[in-house]
């Protein structure tokens, strides 16, 4: 219960505390030319609080595979979903600016989502269509700016630790843009939190990133079934 009560004192103090940085790069992004700096500087702030998390909770995090990520193009990252600890590990690696697909209750946590919105992260209600597509056809928009999206198509996080079904949509991100598709495989973070809630516990966690997916380079029927084919890939490794 320590490290929980830790954590979350840390993420609420970060959050108040933060409030004027949020407030001065409101004021700089009214002229275009600081656009970028803002942008990197959110993210390398961001990634500070959420390796202050990391370290607090005692995860010992192994990563493989990373230098099969594409370093002049953006790119479609597919992950499997077992915890709330897969966005922290992970962003927190990130290398350029990346925005996940969250789901829309995150919108409603205080603060919160305006560190979110500034890294491109976009907020879906998957029981409404017409709003869901909207957001893929935003985060196809990010893709074409130069910004990574990274997605979790289970749509929600495994309570049983098995790689489910992959929704389609997320997917119409790469097929509208070409970008490459990086399958991310995830492991252990559940036994960091989810499976012992509200305890946080250190536990040794794996992300492995699958080598680059083209699209064009795949067979009819692997385009077809593109959900199975990456979640294939993935399943191997989780």
């Amino acid at each position: 219960m320590f490290r929980f009560i830790i954590a979350f004192l840390f993420v609420a103090v970060f959050l108040i505390l933060s409030l004027p940085i949020q407030g001065l790069f409101f004021l700089l992004g009214k002229n275009p030319k600081w656009k970028h700096g803002i942008d990197m500087a959110s993210l390398h702030i961001v990634q500070w609080a959420f390796k202050g998390i990391e370290l607090i909770s005692g995860a010992k995090v192994t990563e493989y595979g990373r230098n099969n990520i594409p370093t002049d193009q953006p790119v479609l990252f597919v992950a499997n979903h077992q915890s709330f600890f897969d966005v922290i590990l992970t962003y927190s690696r990130m290398t350029s600016l990346t925005g996940y697909i969250s789901k829309d209750e995150f919108a409603k946590v205080p603060l919160l989502p305006i560190w979110m919105k500034r890294l491109y992260c976009l907020f879906i209600d998957r029981d409404d269509i017409r709003q869901s597509l909207q957001i893929i056809l935003t985060a196809v928009d990010y893709v074409k700016s130069g910004v990574s999206i990274f997605i979790f198509p289970e749509g929600t996080r495994s309570r049983d630790g098995q790689v489910h079904e992959f929704k389609k949509g997320s997917f119409k991100i790469a097929q509208k843009t070409g970008c490459p598709i990086i399958p991310v495989s995830i492991k252990g973070t559940a036994d960091v939190f989810e499976n012992h809630f509200p305890l946080l516990r250190p536990h040794e966690v794996t992300v492995t990133y699958g080598k680059p997916i083209i699209l064009s380079e795949l067979s009819d029927e692997q385009r077809k079934h593109i959900g199975d084919h990456v979640r294939d890939i993935i399943v191997e490794e989780a």
